[in-house]
């Protein structure tokens, strides 16, 4: 049962960091009008399951106006609304609470704020700490997102031998081109399930302003300016679906196997098998596979 839907507001950022699995940056394109945010609220609304809706990017605080309204429009009709950011507007205290003066006048109900070394390497200049002061004083909902660099470590209660990568990372995007090296890998027959996300049952997706309904990154079930959002989540059937279904029946394994793509033999992790492997289909299925930018194409 679909529960929220995440615009990707827009694809541009003003960090390139090397963990991301949009590949945002400065020169990504792809950012939502106002008419296009009121036409997926339209559709939310119809989908009749909806209860929250985020906005995230890239990084959203560079279209502040259109994110506000998009705020508005959303608490309006009635769902409630969140946040993605990675703060590099809050200079300094006083000026963050100046501009989340307006979400909290909003009644908003989330934010999350990114607060890691791939954003903040020196703690003298984390503005994420300043964004989560301002959003305290002002009674905002606020948690942080840390996500560290890749580590190898060894728990006590693993197999002898058997290294677990740590950090949060998650390895698809501009990961897998800037941080596998180094890094253990597996054979890739073991990896015949995906532990992050359930094809079935769609708790959230995410909407891009080119009309990608993702349920994963760069995994989409159709474009919603073709085909309406709410007749897109009513038809979807996981199982017909020429990604979806190999990945439920065995995971990024089974998706080599039935399309017979040529590989290594060992990856890093699920992601990693999954990524390469999807862009090895982006051209046979560019109606699910997209937008390219985010397998770093075009």
């Amino acid at each position: 049962m679909l529960k929220g839907i995440h615009f990707l507001l827009t694809y541009t950022c003003n960090y390139a960091c090397d963990h991301c699995f949009l590949y945002c940056s400065p020169n990504t394109k792809g950012t939502f009008t106002l008419e296009q945010i009121r036409k997926v609220l339209s559709e939310a609304k119809k989908i009749g399951t909806v209860e929250w809706i985020y906005f995230e990017g890239g990084e959203p605080f560079l279209y502040y106006p259109i994110m506000i309204e998009g705020v508005k429009l959303a608490k309006k009709q009635g769902f409630k609304v969140g946040i993605v950011t990675n703060s590099y507007w809050a200079t300094n205290i006083e000026d963050a609470e100046i501009w989340l003066k307006p979400l909290s006048e909003s009644g908003i109900d989330d934010m999350s704020i990114s607060d890691d070394t791939f954003h903040y390497e020196n703690e003298k200049e984390n503005l994420s700490k300043n964004a989560k002061k301002a959003a305290e004083h002002l009674n905002l909902p606020v948690l942080t997102i840390c996500i560290e660099e890749p580590t190898v470590k060894f728990e006590k209660d693993q197999v002898k031998g058997d290294p677990v990568i740590g950090g949060g990372a998650m390895f698809k995007g501009r990961a897998v081109e800037k941080l596998i090296k180094g890094l253990p890998k597996r054979p890739w027959e073991e990896f015949n399930e995906c532990p992050h996300e359930d094809f079935k049952k769609l708790g959230r997706i995410h909407v891009d302003s080119f009309g990608n309904a993702h349920i994963c990154q760069g995994l989409s079930i159709g474009n919603f300016w073709e085909t309406p959002l709410s007749e897109l989540i009513n038809k979807y059937d996981a199982e017909s679906h020429p990604i979806c279904g190999p990945l439920i029946r065995g995971g990024p394994a089974q998706l080599v196997k039935e399309y017979n793509i040529k590989h290594e033999n060992k990856y890093v992790d699920e992601c990693h098998l999954c990524f390469i492997t999807r862009l090895n289909l982006i051209d046979k299925f560019p109606k699910y596979l997209a937008p390219r930018q985010v397998f770093g194409l075009e």
